[in-house]
């Protein structure tokens, strides 16, 4: 039986010119001319179609397995990894695991082909892309960071839901510090931000959400103080930006502040797939692997400034970060130099510069670790836990004593008994 052939479209017209070269209808020059060849190569074409037939035009290679091919056992091995110990992966975080981790070296594109072959599509979707101005990054490290939050089902079931808290450099695409919480709150925020003032310095400018941590609601009522003022009431964290002399810009839509959006779309495939490799379960544990993860991504994915150096401001002298990061709240001291917070009560010693504080302006300084202390122009005063008794002191019943109220009958005399006519005589 003979064997079929199939030729593609080039090799079929390379076949009708050479069966006019056959025919004495054109020479070799003009069959060159046709086939965009040399003639030396038109030659070639002819004497192995004289001698093969059609077959003789078809590439020697053909049916025959590539040198390079890749072995059948690291394909079936690929696929296996796949679909059991990194599922949930995407193609270029699998790739990379496969060459940290398991020891294969392959490309991203081989491994795709493998994956699609056994019908294994990336999970990773994307949606198509809409047209939209990307604003220039800053020139420096350190001039704006872009922060959020993204509350995500980061352990998937294993343990709880938490949400991640983080920060990215615009002009780097650097993250300097993210933690998890159990959900967006002013703690977590206030943690990242002395995380990050410690290690690196005081950034210029922080880009964020209109977010209530960052801006009181419009309907909160403001203080008598603050309304004669005419001060804008503030947040915990926009008291400490102020204080730090941050700039504080808000954004007006969450594509405005797009990086750290595409970097929560990255740390949901990516981290996500990470800390189910571990078998993480715990808010703690979930910690400890991001700040490992975090090292290998900046080191992976930073790149660099188009201006050298850093905009990230050193911090003052004798600058003290528990009187900064943490919660301030105003009081008045009784006249019994005795503050009131939250069901405590702190009696204010007298010191050195005032004997009594009385009906004074101080603040209740609120560590995120629980501990208080009271401020008074900037000076911490000394204090010690005052008695929770009433300042009105009832006199005690005795028993069978009666506690019906007695009245006393104002005398004749008296002035409530007097008209008040008398008093213009």
């Amino acid at each position: 039986m003979q064997e079929k052939l199939t030729l593609n479209k080039k090799e079929q017209s390379r076949l009708m010119v050479l069966n006019r070269i056959v025919g004495k209808k054109i020479t070799v020059d003009q069959a060159a001319l046709l086939l965009e060849l040399s003639p030396r190569h038109v030659w070639r074409l002819l004497t192995d179609y004289r001698k093969e037939g059609a077959s003789g035009l078809a590439h020697g290679n053909r049916g025959r397995a590539p040198y390079n091919r890749i072995n059948e056992e690291i394909r079936q091995e690929v696929v296996q990894l796949a679909i059991s110990k990194y599922t949930g992966f995407n193609q270029q975080h699998y790739t990379e695991k496969l060459k940290e981790k398991e020891g294969i070296q392959l490309s991203r594109s081989t491994v795709r082909r493998i994956l699609l072959k056994q019908g294994m599509r990336s999970p990773q979707r994307r949606r198509p892309p809409k047209h939209r101005s990307r604003r220039k990054c800053y020139p420096q490290s350190g001039m704006l960071l872009q922060t959020d939050g993204s509350p995500h089902d980061w352990l998937e079931g294993r343990g709880p839901r938490l949400c991640l808290i983080g920060a990215i450099d615009d002009a780097t695409g650097e993250v300097p510090y993210c933690l998890f919480q159990e959900q967006e709150d002013t703690k977590g925020y206030m943690l990242m931000l002395k995380e990050i003032v410690m290690s690196r310095g005081i950034p210029l400018a922080i880009y964020h959400d209109r977010h209530s941590i960052f801006e009181v609601t419009q309907g909160k009522e403001c203080s008598i103080e603050e309304q004669l003022s005419g001060r804008r009431p503030l947040t915990q964290i926009g008291r400490i930006m102020k204080e730090l002399g941050i700039n504080s810009i808000p954004a007006n839509s969450p594509q405005a502040k797009g990086r750290i959006e595409r970097l929560w779309k990255t740390f949901q495939d990516r981290l996500a797939s990470e800390l189910r490799l571990a078998g993480v379960r715990t808010k703690d544990a979930a910690n400890r692997i991001l700040r490992e993860f975090l090292l290998e991504y900046n080191r992976k994915f930073v790149v660099a400034a188009r201006e050298p150096g850093s905009a990230y401001r050193q911090l003052p002298d004798r600058f003290n970060p528990d009187e900064v990061f943490c919660y301030k709240y105003p009081r008045t001291v009784g006249n019994d130099n005795v503050v009131r917070f939250v069901n405590q009560r702190f009696q204010i010693l007298p010191g050195q510069e005032r004997v009594s504080y009385a009906r004074c302006k101080v603040e209740i300084y609120a560590g995120v670790d629980g501990e208080l202390a009271v401020y008074y122009n900037k000076r911490r005063l000394d204090t010690c836990l005052a008695s929770q008794e009433s300042s009105r002191r009832r006199i005690p019943v005795m028993a069978g004593q009666s506690t019906q109220r007695i009245y006393s009958q104002p005398s004749p005399n008296h002035p409530w008994r007097r008209s008040y006519k008398t008093y213009f005589d």
